[in-house]
């Protein structure tokens, strides 16, 4: 069924047509649902002190739109889809120990010094998961014409964006007094590795599954 998806993705788009890919970890239904109501909370509480038009209105994600991404492929030519999803699975044959063990950290902006976004840090305490995102990076720089990042790998989950029209010229605003409360404490088995295609529009990105790979039997999010 797989296989057959990527043909008809492949098979319906015209030679050179490109699709925006990248590679990450599918969360819970549990996590993103809890994620979804503490951002909700912090972005109704900013808004409430400063205002609709107050600099760093937030932009709260979808709890259908959250995961982690491993791996930003950019926009590649769909004719490299099957070879992706290749990449993926032979990486997850020959790397993955176990279904890796993880659980929500504190709140981050990103990036530090001109805040776009709001994320929440992601633990990874066996180092599985990097070691996951390294055998993938390396397994899709050989599969196609994909240099990785150089930076090293940072987990997390973005949760909001700052609306373009309010952070623009306002480069601190995520930042100063503006303390963030907890996040939900969390942890969870990660279930399966999908390659997603983005959708961009001016109302921000939507995501479309092209392929899962699963990681092991999802079980759910557990307090911790």
């Amino acid at each position: 069924m797989q296989e057959q998806r990527e043909s008809r993705i492949e098979a319906g788009m015209s030679r050179g047509a490109t699709a925006r890919l990248f590679a990450a970890v599918e969360l819970p239904a549990t996590v993103r649902e809890e994620l979804l109501a503490w951002t909700q909370g912090v972005a109704g509480r900013r808004l409430a002190r400063a205002g609709r038009e107050a600099p760093g209105t937030l932009r709260v994600l979808e709890a259908s739109s959250l995961h982690l991404t491993l791996c930003f492929l950019g926009s590649r030519p769909v004719e490299e889809i099957s070879r992706a999803t290749g990449a993926i699975a032979e990486a997850l044959d020959r790397h993955l120990e176990d279904a890796p063990e993880l659980s929500l950290g504190a709140p981050l902006w990103l990036p530090p010094k001109h805040p776009r976004a709001l994320t929440v840090e992601v633990r990874d305490d066996s180092g599985t998961l990097q070691r996951l995102q390294g055998a993938l990076a390396e397994a899709l720089a050989g599969a196609i014409d994909w240099q990785p990042e150089r930076r090293r790998f940072k987990a997390h989950i973005t949760v909001a964006r700052m609306r373009a029209d309010r952070a623009r010229g306002r480069s601190r605003a995520g930042q100063g007094h503006d303390p963030l409360p907890p996040t939900p404490q969390l942890r969870f088995s990660a279930p399966a590795v999908a390659l997603y295609r983005s959708w961009l529009s001016p109302h921000g990105a939507s995501y479309e599954v092209i392929a899962r790979l699963s990681l092991a039997a999802a079980s759910g999010a557990a307090r911790g």
